[in-house]
C-alpha cells in the first residue's frame, strides 16, 4: 500500500477551498493524500470550524503574535516539519511567508489564483481585486489556476488551470462564485491528488504530469 502523504492547509478565512479538499478527501479523491493539519492565521475563522466537523485538527498560529514576517515564517516552517508534513496547501492563506518555509518546502507548497496566470496575478491581486481587473479588462473567459508557489508572488510553475466563461452581465461576485464552482473547486484537490500520487515533476520551471 502506497504511503500516506501528510497534507496541511492553510487558511485566514471561512476555507471554500478547505471543504472542497475536505468533500475530495471523503469520497477518495485526494490519492495517498490525507488531511492532518488546518492551521489559520488568526482566532476564530469558520475554515476552523469546518476542519473540527470533519474531525481534522486545527491550530492558530496568529500573524499578530510575531513582530516579523521572518519570526512567523520560522515559526510556521517548524510547525510543519514538526508535524511530518508533505504538501502545503495555501486555502485563502493571506499573510505573508519569505523564503524559509519555501527552502523548507521546495515544490511542495500549492496555492489556488482566481485568473489563468499569467493574467490578473502577482501583488495586489486577491479576493475580489481579481475579478474586478478582469471584468474592467472586458475578457471573455477567465478561471483559475493552480501553482507551486515560490518566493515572486504568483510566479511558481503551473501544475494546472481551467477556464470559466464570463458572462456580459458579471458582477465581480458573480464571477467569484462561478470561478470557485467550476474551476478552483475541482482543480485544487486534482492537483493535491497528482502531487500525493508521486505524479508531478518540475522541470525547467514547468510542471509535467507523469503515468
Amino acid at each position: 500500500m502506497a504511503e500516506i502523504q501528510k497534507i496541511a492547509v492553510l487558511v485566514s478565512g471561512g476555507g471554500t477551498n478547505l471543504q472542497a479538499l475536505i468533500d475530495a478527501q471523503a469520497r477518495g479523491a485526494l490519492g495517498c493524500g490525507k488531511i492532518s493539519l488546518v492551521v489559520a492565521s488568526k482566532p476564530g475563522v469558520y475554515a476552523l470550524e469546518r476542519a473540527a466537523a470533519a474531525g481534522i485538527e486545527g491550530r492558530v498560529l496568529a500573524r499578530k503574535d510575531f513582530d516579523s514576517i521572518a519570526a512567523y515564517s520560522a515559526a510556521m516552517r517548524d510547525l510543519l516539519v514538526g508535524e511530518g508534513i508533505r504538501l502545503v496547501v495555501l486555502a485563502g492563506f493571506m499573510t505573508i511567508l519569505d523564503e524559509q518555509l519555501f527552502e523548507a518546502f521546495p515544490y511542495r507548497i500549492v496555492n489556488v489564483h482566481p485568473a489563468l496566470i499569467p493574467s490578473f496575478c502577482g501583488k495586489g491581486f486577491y479576493g475580489l481585486h481579481v475579478h474586478e481587473a478582469a471584468l474592467a479588462k472586458g475578457v471573455k473567459v477567465s478561471g483559475a489556476t493552480v501553482h507551486f508557489v515560490t518566493p515572486e508572488c504568483d510566479a511558481g510553475p503551473i501544475i494546472l488551470q481551467k477556464a470559466v466563461e464570463v458572462h456580459e452581465e458579471d458582477t465581480p461576485e458573480s464571477l467569484q462564485l462561478r470561478i470557485m464552482r467550476e474551476a478552483e473547486w475541482k482543480i485544487l484537490p486534482e492537483a493535491v491528488r497528482l502531487f500525493c500520487d508521486g505524479r508531478l515533476e518540475v522541470r525547467d520551471n514547468k510542471v509535467y504530469k507523469k503515468s
